[in-house]
Order: C-alpha cells, then sequence, then structure tokens
C-alpha cells in the first residue's frame, strides 16, 4: 500500500497535461506560464485553472522572463517575383526596417509560397522559439488556416483576409474612401462610362478598392459590374484586364485602376487600341509609387502612407513584444488624391 502511494505521488504533472487539461496547444500554456502577455484573457484563464487543478509545479531554469530572440519575422504572402518586382514591398520594408531598428530589433524575412496540398513551409519558423513576432504583409484568403498555428505576436501589414479580423492587431490605408476619392473626381470632370480594373478577390486592398468604386458610383449614376476586370497587382495584368474591358465595352471613357503598377499596363492597352490619355480615357491610379510621376502622361492616382503603414506596423508589434500594449489595436491611415495629367 505504501509503495503503491508513493509512485503515484511521484508522477507529477507535466506542462503537456496542463495543455491537454485547459485544451490548449503546448505552446500556448508555456507562453501563459512565461508571463506573454499576446495571450486572450479566457485562455489564460483556462490554463491558470488547469494548473491548479492537477497541482502542476513548473521546474524552472536560470530565468522566469521568456528567452528572446531580438528578430521579427516580416512575412510575406508571394512569391520572389512578385515581391522583387513590385515598388510597394521596398517602400513597406523601409518604413518597417526603420521602426525595428529603433527599437534595436532585427527582421527577417520570409515568403510565404506553399509547395504541395497547400501547405507554407515558412510557417514551421513562427514561433516563438525562433522569433519574437511576426508582421503579416499582403495576405490572401489562402493563409487565413496558416495565421491561426502562429504562437508570437502578429501585426497584420494590411487587414487580414480572415473571419474574425478585429481578433488582431493590423494596420491599413483608407482603401474604400481612396477609391471613392477617385471615382468622384472622374464623375466631376464629366467621365459617365467609368470601369475599373480591381485587385485580387482574395485580398482586402483588392475587395475594399472594388467597393469602394462600387459605392461612389451608387451614388452618382449607379453601378454596372459589366465595367470591372480584375487583375492580380502585376503590370501584366493590369494590360491584359484593359484590353477584357475594352473589347467588351468600347465606349469607356475613364479607367480606375487598383494599383498604379496595373495602371502602367492599362496604359500601354490603351495606347495598343489607339485611345488618348485623357482626351478619350482618363486613367487614375493606386499607391503613389514613384512611376507614377514618369508615365506617358504622368499618372493621376491615390496616394497611400505606405512607408507609414509599415512603420507603424511595426511599432505597434512591438509594444505587443514588449507587454507596453497588450489589447488589439486596429489603425486605417487616410488617403489622398495627387493630380497629374491622365485624368
Amino acid at each position: 500500500m505504501d509503495t503503491a502511494v508513493l509512485n503515484l505521488t511521484d508522477v507529477r504533472p507535466t506542462l503537456a497535461d496542463v495543455a491537454h487539461a485547459a485544451g490548449v496547444s503546448l505552446a500556448t500554456a508555456s507562453r501563459v506560464l512565461s508571463g506573454f502577455n499576446h495571450v486572450r484573457p479566457e485562455t489564460r484563464q483556462q490554463v491558470v485553472q488547469a494548473v491548479r487543478r492537477l497541482g502542476y509545479v513548473r521546474q524552472r531554469a536560470g530565468r522566469s522572463a521568456p528567452r528572446r530572440t531580438g528578430l521579427v519575422a516580416v512575412t510575406v504572402c508571394e512569391d520572389g517575383g512578385r515581391l522583387f518586382a513590385d515598388p510597394y514591398f521596398g517602400r513597406i520594408l523601409w518604413g518597417i526596417n526603420r521602426e525595428l531598428a529603433a527599437a534595436d530589433h532585427h527582421s527577417v524575412l520570409l515568403t510565404m509560397e506553399p509547395v504541395r496540398n497547400g501547405k507554407f513551409p515558412a510557417i514551421g519558423h513562427l514561433r516563438g522559439e525562433h522569433v519574437d513576432g511576426v508582421l503579416i504583409v499582403s495576405m490572401h484568403a489562402r493563409h487565413a488556416p496558416a495565421l491561426r498555428r502562429i504562437d508570437v505576436p502578429v501585426v497584420g501589414v494590411g487587414r487580414p483576409v480572415c473571419a474574425d479580423p478585429d481578433r488582431y492587431s493590423y494596420v491599413d490605408a483608407d482603401n474604400h474612401g481612396g477609391a471613392g476619392l477617385a471615382v468622384r473626381h472622374l464623375v466631376g470632370t464629366g467621365r459617365t462610362r467609368i470601369a475599373t480594373v480591381a485587385g485580387p478577390k482574395d485580398m482586402t486592398a483588392g475587395v475594399d478598392r472594388l467597393a469602394g468604386f462600387r459605392d461612389a458610383l451608387t451614388d452618382t449614376d449607379g453601378f454596372d459590374p459589366g465595367l470591372v476586370a480584375h487583375g492580380d497587382f502585376r503590370l501584366l495584368s493590369g494590360e491584359h484586364a484593359a484590353l477584357r474591358l475594352l473589347d467588351r465595352r468600347p465606349d469607356v471613357d475613364a479607367i480606375f485602376v487598383a494599383s498604379d503598377l496595373m495602371a502602367v499596363g492599362v496604359l500601354r492597352a490603351l495606347r495598343r487600341t489607339g485611345r488618348r490619355v485623357p482626351d478619350d480615357v482618363a486613367v487614375i491610379g493606386f499607391d503613389n509609387a514613384s512611376i507614377a510621376r514618369t508615365t506617358d502622361p504622368p499618372l493621376t492616382t491615390v496616394g497611400q502612407p505606405v512607408e507609414e503603414v509599415g512603420a507603424r506596423a511595426a511599432r505597434e508589434l512591438v509594444a505587443l513584444i514588449d507587454g507596453t500594449v497588450v489589447e488589439h489595436r486596429q489603425a486605417v491611415l487616410d488617403t489622398e488624391l495627387v493630380l497629374r495629367e491622365s485624368a
């Protein structure tokens, strides 16, 4: 009898037992007991109750504070081709790195490219033993399941594509309002057949800019779905989308384009089909990228504070890592219409 009692008391509950009893992952249980702030209150309570119920005693090794790596993963949800071809990413990364360096953090750049069966190998690096936090850039809907597997603080550069974006911190530009500025300018200059080359349907920037375009037209002459074509924010996709639009609706007299890079492709398509800009067709882009000043004619565009979006997102992440902020916060920065000769 005495021996049996001794053996039972020697079987101490483990951290895995606590995680199982609390209904959370082992990593989450570890984060709660290490004092990380980036845990939902209800989750923290579940772990604390499991610890008390099981009588778990943590075996600490030296330090009580969680180990820091000093690294932040800047995770771009695109392939390398788009990352290095689109000037938007250089501007975002400049803003991010400026703020991280000031806070004595270093960044590592990852691309989130699926290989087989829709799996993302980069997810394995977005863990507490590798990085202190993650910035998600250019997220698509297919990345939403992977987002839930990250066990360190996360901030979206742009609103995350998921059913519950307010569960995450993010910084975005006013894509909806910026599109409305473009449409109202075109209407105000007498354009009556306004089309759009919209962005991807699985990205919030594409969805919000299309919604802003639609809502602004609904407030004026009405929205015609036949005047919408989609691209993927790359130059060639803008050219191909414009050619489809012009073939379908040759009477178009204005095109709002959801990125400046696609707008360069739209200008090519208009030149190929013998249309003058802005005499026959006015064109407005989105981003105010440096290329907008060098097109022929120079491109009217919606300016968004790209560098500041990156910098603000980095500041939010550092605050979460340091524990100076515990709640999820969202910020949407203003856009503006930059007038040039194309519209």
